[in-house]
């Protein structure tokens, strides 16, 4: 190689990336094509996990409570938050289905469904 080539440094070509990233988000935000939603309707207010638990086997888990807490809403069990209980959410299955909050009575009528999704 000759001495009258260019040559970049590392910093600068890290230096040239970062630039270019953030200009990339800048201009997608200033045109509008990136979306910051603030409908919380059908947001996930978290994961949840099932544990089995049978009388013979203990079960571990954390000796912190959450930061949640379960309420019946029109049948079907509702996960909220304890510093915002206005911001509840539908306990749902994998397949979307609510999760009630008592088993039904073979003779009595079904639980009506609230908040069916339009999927």
């Amino acid at each position: 190689m000759s001495q009258s080539e260019a040559r970049y440094t590392v910093r600068s070509l890290i230096v040239t990336a970062l630039i270019s990233i953030v200009g990339t988000i800048l201009v997608l935000e200033t045109s509008g094509r990136i979306d910051h939603s603030s409908n919380k309707d059908h947001m996930p207010v978290g994961e949840f996990e099932a544990i089995h638990v049978t009388p013979d086997e203990p079960f571990r888990m954390s000796p912190k409570a959450s930061e949640l807490h379960a309420v019946c809403e029109n049948g079907y069990l509702a996960i909220a938050a304890d510093v915002d209980p206005s911001f509840r959410g539908i306990l749902v299955d994998y397949k979307n289905r609510g999760v009630r909050c008592a088993r039904p009575s073979p003779t009595g009528p079904a639980v009506p469904e609230q908040g069916a999704s339009d999927e």
